[in-house]
């Protein structure tokens, strides 16, 4: 049975592109697809973005990636760069900061960049990273600057990219639910949408609209607990501000022999931390006020209450870095995003059915770059060069498929992209 007589309804629009959710792995896709002329739209269950991809520090952390994420990285640095420039949002590129407080931070630091053969990461003095970042004097030993690495306003990056993509003729489909995928068409809440080639980006709400393929990739939801303040410092944080925490979670890092050793210190001497998954980091927005956190809970579907001891190790652990006299607490939220045993989920689930997650906490850093690299690879968009045609859609009529080989519907709603 074609998806097409299965009682659903009329096959509303016939598009190019159509893509499930509209976080940042789902607004890359789109980016990428309009660039080659391509006709898109983008379907998501909620009214703007309002998951992840506008939760989260605003931290384009590319020079602490390798392997694939280092791809992706590089891939979307040039993006973002491209995208703040033709939206109209704030970014910097800025680096990142890290302040090392003990010998073996500083170890892990120079094994870093002398694997690097001093390329990306420049080694600082105490009395530099002091320059650079309002510390206190006698808590820095050292630390780096990360070069190439990026900032923006994550409550201002998405939509401002939402209303770029509108007026480059990308159609956005607000509170509307897509309740199945297959070749050639998105079955939604408001009828079925034709589309040569569809991606589904709504991380870790993939176990809604395609739980098998969810639970092969071992996909479950990671949350996090944040917050923003209002500081006293005496001058700007310069750059994002990484802390030896951070050194023994980032794989360019924590992969290397210096990493045991300060892993083991920091979760000897502060357990009460480990058990939080502290990634102890700092990033300043333009109007001043600074993000805090994070900790990290993994299960399918964690709970939503919120332990104060994670606010107040927030706190406390800023009081004791920052030269500060008095903080104020503004904001608290938790934020969500998929974790799997490996950092991305790439399936073709259905022929021209492309399947994309940043299945860890990268997806600012990663997204763009994974849609854009991913969906030329599988579509062949840069090989064919040139749009195929809304009406091309009508060859792909096959049925609603579940995952590879399957022709089963899949029931589930999609949201937005969560990493």
């Amino acid at each position: 049975m074609s998806a097409f007589d299965s009682g659903a309804g009329p096959v509303r629009d016939r598009f190019d592109v159509a893509v499930v959710g509209s976080g940042i792995v789902g607004l890359g896709a789109a980016y990428a697809a309009v660039r080659r002329g391509l006709r898109v739209v983008v379907v998501d269950r909620t009214d703007r973005p309002v998951g992840a991809s506008i939760r989260n520090f605003g931290h384009l952390c590319i020079g602490a990636q390798d392997g694939p994420a280092g791809t992706y990285g590089e891939a979307s640095r040039a993006i973002w760069l491209r995208l703040a420039a033709d939206a109209g949002f704030w970014a910097r590129e800025s680096g990142t900061l890290v302040v090392a407080r003990a010998d073996d931070e500083l170890a892990l630091l120079d094994e870093a960049a002398q694997a690097q053969a001093g390329e990306g990461i420049r080694l600082l003095t105490a009395a530099e990273i002091v320059a650079l970042a309002p510390v206190q004097p006698d808590v820095a030993r050292g630390g780096a600057h990360v070069l190439g690495d990026l900032q923006v306003n994550p409550r201002e990056a998405a939509g401002a990219i939402v209303r770029h993509l509108a007026s480059l003729g990308v159609e956005f489909r607000y509170r509307t639910a897509v309740t199945a995928v297959g070749t050639g068409v998105v079955r939604t809440t408001r009828g079925d949408i034709a589309a040569a080639d569809v991606v589904v980006a709504v991380n870790h709400d993939l176990d809604q609209l395609l739980p098998e393929l969810a639970e092969r990739a071992g996909v479950i939801r990671c949350a996090l607990d944040m917050m923003r303040v209002s500081a006293d410092l005496p001058r700007p944080l310069s750059a994002p501000l990484l802390t030896g925490w951070s050194l023994v979670r980032y794989r360019r890092f924590a992969e290397l022999r210096s990493a045991t050793p300060l892993r083991e210190r920091l979760h000897a001497e502060r357990p009460e931390l480990a058990a939080l998954d502290l990634n102890q980091m700092y990033t300043q927005l333009p109007d001043g006020t600074l993000l805090l956190g994070d900790s990290h809970h993994k299960a399918v579907q964690p709970g939503p209450f919120q332990p104060e001891a994670a606010f107040e190790a927030f706190l406390a652990e800023a009081k004791g870095l920052f030269d500060v006299r008095s903080i104020r607490v503004l904001e608290r939220w938790q934020g969500v995003y998929a974790a799997a045993g490996s950092e991305f989920l790439v399936e073709e689930v259905a022929p021209r059915v492309l399947a994309l997650a940043a299945t860890t906490g990268i997806g600012m850093t990663t997204g763009l770059g994974l849609a854009e690299l991913e969906t030329s690879r599988v579509f062949g968009w840069d090989a064919r060069g040139s749009a195929s045609g809304s009406g091309s859609a009508d060859a792909h009529t096959s049925a609603i498929a579940g995952g590879i080989g399957t022709s089963a519907t899949v029931g589930g709603i999609a949201q937005e992209e969560n990493a």
